[in-house]
């Protein structure tokens, strides 16, 4: 799915080398719940950390937390990493890289024996921690009950800004007419959201919780060129609101050069962000894995629970799982039932998982199929040709002056023949299926699976057909 606007602008800016003067540029985490010293890179202005529950997320952003002196306040490891009676928390550090203008530092956090050290010289800088998975309803907080059944009245009230009530409306896609913080007569300590929309106003004993919840985040102010960090961001929110929140996030990244660190279980979340800003927490034969550039599809595979067929194949991106599909639909139909073919991301993904194929540490039969402009890599297979699948198809159906691809869409010779010839005029071969498509008046998937469909029946050589069944076919013997 292409970025949205105000991600791409978050991207520009970004790029900026006088933009975004504080920077949290990666963290190495040693003896804190598992981790063994694995490096997290955050390379963009909001990165998203994806991974079942107890791999380690909040264990990232507690610590990027730790790694500052907050203005308002800090926050030290020992509040997030306590020794108890049955945890001890020793010889554990947090190492990081941090920029400063045009300076880049190292420095670190850590716990030989009793006692943190290091805390005096962490660099200065606003941090907000921010635990969305823990706000509870306003019924149910503490002392709230106390309120809601005393004779009360509004003492005071915050209402919100033009902006916020804009964001606020836009995120959760209603027209809210007015919102505020109130404090009540009974308690002027315990703060309650009162919305209004429809010409109706109600408190948060009466809100649903992804009111209340983004009601309470867009409250917040949050610090110009400070450090945001955000557990479990899409907590009581439907997917709308999710892609909704991200893209409000970005506009606010931008204009106050902040960075956001943000853990997630979801697919909306992720597909709001580039390759580079998500990362994917993985446990492969007992060691934790982080992978960086992984597609929403990828993350979403290791965290379900549903049975899959025998033997998972990882490809690049939805163009080359169409090609790999076509490729055995045609010459090793039999292997179709027993494999699911699933975009994994950018290349370097498919490289690291490759190397935990080739190392065996993966509990059933996996494979990864690299593009053809790729370099070959331990445990991966290179999709036949040289070229990336689009250019591949492209070229050597052009040659064949397009087959019975016009049979298969339902579209004339001459339309088929000069809307895939035209799209090959575009110096990005990435941009040639939804160009033909598009000038076709057909779906971009719909055109590329007959593309590959008829390349597969005209252009595939044998000896490479029989080469992709034998590496399934060694991927599933692995396990038999």
């Amino acid at each position: 799915m292409a970025l949205g606007s105000e991600i791409r602008r978050l991207d520009r800016a970004w790029q900026n080398e006088t933009a975004w003067p504080k920077r949290l540029e990666w963290i190495e985490i040693e003896g804190l719940r598992g981790w063994k010293g694995q490096r997290v890179e955050f390379p963009f202005p909001i990165v998203a950390i994806a991974g079942e529950n107890g791999s380690g997320k909040s264990t990232i952003i507690q610590s990027a937390a730790s790694v500052y002196r907050d203005t308002k306040g800090s926050k030290y490891a020992s509040e997030f990493f306590p020794k108890t009676a049955w945890d001890a928390v020793e010889d554990a550090s947090i190492r990081f890289g941090i920029t400063e203008g045009k300076e880049h530092k190292i420095g670190s956090v850590r716990k030989p024996s009793e006692r943190w050290k290091g805390n005096a010289e962490r660099p200065i800088r606003a941090v907000q921690y921010i635990d969305l998975s823990r706000i509870v309803p306003v019924a149910g907080r503490l002392g709230y009950a106390k309120i809601a059944k005393s004779r009360h009245k509004e003492a005071s009230a915050t209402p919100f800004d033009h902006g916020r009530l804009s964001r606020l409306s836009s995120i959760l896609g209603a027209a809210y007419s007015s919102a505020k913080m109130a404090l009540s007569d009974v308690d002027n300590n315990r703060v309650i959201p009162v919305l209004q929309k429809e010409g109706t106003a109600y408190s948060g004993y009466h809100q649903g919780q992804g009111e209340t919840t983004i009601a309470e985040l867009i409250q917040k102010d949050l610090p110009k060129y400070g450090l945001v960090l955000i557990d479990e961001i899409e907590s009581s929110l439907h997917p709308r609101a999710q892609r909704r929140l991200i893209r409000d996030l970005a506009s606010v990244c931008r204009e106050r050069e902040l960075q956001i660190i943000l853990t997630t279980h979801s697919p909306y979340i992720l597909e709001e962000l580039p390759q580079i800003a998500r990362l994917q927490i993985y446990e492969a034969g007992g060691k934790r894995q982080l992978m960086s550039g992984i597609s929403a599809q990828f993350s979403m595979t290791q965290m379900d629970d549903v049975q899959h067929p025998e033997c998972e194949l990882y490809v690049e991106d939805q163009a080359s799982q169409i090609l790999l599909t076509e490729i055995l639909s045609g010459r090793a139909q039999d292997l179709i039932p027993r494999v699911s073919i699933n975009p994994c991301g950018a290349s370097s993904v498919g490289y690291q998982l490759g190397i935990m194929v080739h190392q065996r540490r993966f509990k059933r039969p996996v494979g990864v199929f690299l593009d053809g402009d790729c370099q070959a890599g331990q445990g991966c297979y290179i999709l036949p040709g040289p070229e990336a699948p689009e250019r591949l198809v492209f070229e050597e159906l052009s040659s064949a002056n397009w087959g019975d691809v016009w049979v298969k869409v339902g579209r004339s010779v001459s339309d088929v023949s000069d809307a895939c010839n035209d799209a090959m005029t575009l110096s990005n071969h990435h941009d040639w299926i939804q160009s033909a498509a598009t000038r076709l008046y057909l779906g971009g998937n719909v055109l590329w699976q007959a593309l590959c469909s008829e390349w597969v029946k005209l252009k595939l050589k044998n000896e490479d057909a029989v080469a992709v069944r034998n590496y399934v076919e060694d991927r599933l013997a692995e396990f038999a």
